[in-house]
């Protein structure tokens, strides 16, 4: 049996590993060459500021990959709120053409499911597999 890491604050002791999906507004491939690697450092940075913890992570053209460990009594709409706009007011000021192209970075909607049942090594294949599976 696989050993969970539980993680504690000063009222919880806790395992709650997300995996969120997110897209641009209509789905353009606009995350490719700087833009994704500047998203992914924005991303870490702010996960950083907020203790979440990134298990896995991976930018397509279209859409981006999270496996996040957080805090439920911050919880996950709160951390993909503040990921999305973070992200997309840094990044719509330092690449001018993600203003012109789209009214707005990102789509309103995001994906998310518990990993609870599923073993964290094969969420974390799946997401390393996205980029391979794309090429085919």
């Amino acid at each position: 049996m696989e050993n969970k890491k539980y993680k504690s604050n000063n009222n919880i002791t806790y395992s709650c590993t997300y995996h969120v999906v997110w897209c641009p507004k209509y789905r353009r491939k606009v995350l490719v060459g700087p833009v994704a690697a500047r998203l992914k450092e924005l991303i870490v940075e702010t996960c950083t500021a907020l203790s979440l913890e990134i298990q896995e992570m991976e930018i397509m053209p279209d859409h981006v990959h999270l496996l996040l460990d957080i805090d439920p009594q911050f919880g996950v709409h709160k951390a993909v709120k503040r990921i999305k706009g973070t992200s997309s007011r840094v990044l719509r000021q330092e690449f001018k053409e993600l203003t012109t192209k789209l009214p707005t970075l990102w789509s309103n909607s995001y994906f998310v499911s518990t990993v609870g049942g599923a073993p964290l090594e094969m969420m974390k294949q799946y997401i390393q597999s996205q980029k391979t599976s794309q090429r085919q």
